[in-house]
This record gives structure tokens, C-alpha cells and sequence, in this order.
């Protein structure tokens, strides 16, 4: 009869590893919410929407300046090189920089 009441106890005796998978629990939890808020920190939540168009210039007027073009599903990347570009065709319009750094593109009016 002893033998059953050591077994008893022996049962009742806690895990002593399970807090640890709670602690996991939580890390995983904290880890999509701080994802979340990175997301939603950088003011640009429309990289979620599947339907949203939207354009995105990494390091403007840098070295290694990015353009990211999101229209629906499909993502692009275009890095911007020093390269000149070449060919044929007809003027548009004019750009023009402003003392406060924007860009105006006025077009031609015999287009």
C-alpha cells in the first residue's frame, strides 16, 4: 500500500521545463505584434492591401536609391544606376527644380 502512495505523490509533482514553453508562447506573441507595429510604423499599411498600387523610393538622391512599384499582386525593384539612357523620341514637357528641392514638370502645350 505504500508503493501507491508514493506513486501518488510522484504524479503530482509539477514539470519543472513547463514554464519554459509558455515563455515560447509569448515570444511568438511579442514577435508578430512588434512586426505589426513596424508595419504600421513606417505609415505604409498599403503593402497589406492586396488590391492597394503603390510606389516607394528607398535613399532618394543616394548612391544606391531603390524604386519599388507594388500594383496588385506583383512587386518590382529597380535600382538606379549612374547610366545614361538613349534614343529616339519627342519632348514632353520641361522639368524644373524649385529652391526647396521639388521637381515641376510642365508639359508642352503643342503635344
Amino acid at each position: 500500500m505504500r508503493s501507491g502512495r508514493r506513486r501518488l505523490i510522484l504524479d503530482e509533482e509539477e514539470d519543472p521545463l513547463g514554464g519554459v514553453a509558455n515563455l515560447f508562447d509569448a515570444a511568438m506573441v511579442f514577435a508578430v505584434a512588434l512586426l505589426i507595429a513596424l508595419v504600421i510604423s513606417a505609415s505604409v499599411p498599403e503593402l497589406l492591401n492586396p488590391t492597394a498600387d503603390i510606389t516607394i523610393v528607398k535613399n532618394p538622391g543616394e548612391e544606391n536609391m531603390q524604386v519599388i512599384i507594388k500594383k496588385g499582386q506583383e512587386i518590382k525593384v529597380m535600382n538606379i544606376t549612374e547610366e545614361l539612357a538613349a534614343g529616339q523620341g519627342i519632348k514632353l514637357g520641361t522639368a524644373y527644380r524649385l529652391a526647396t528641392g521639388e521637381v515641376i514638370y510642365v508639359p508642352e502645350e503643342n503635344v
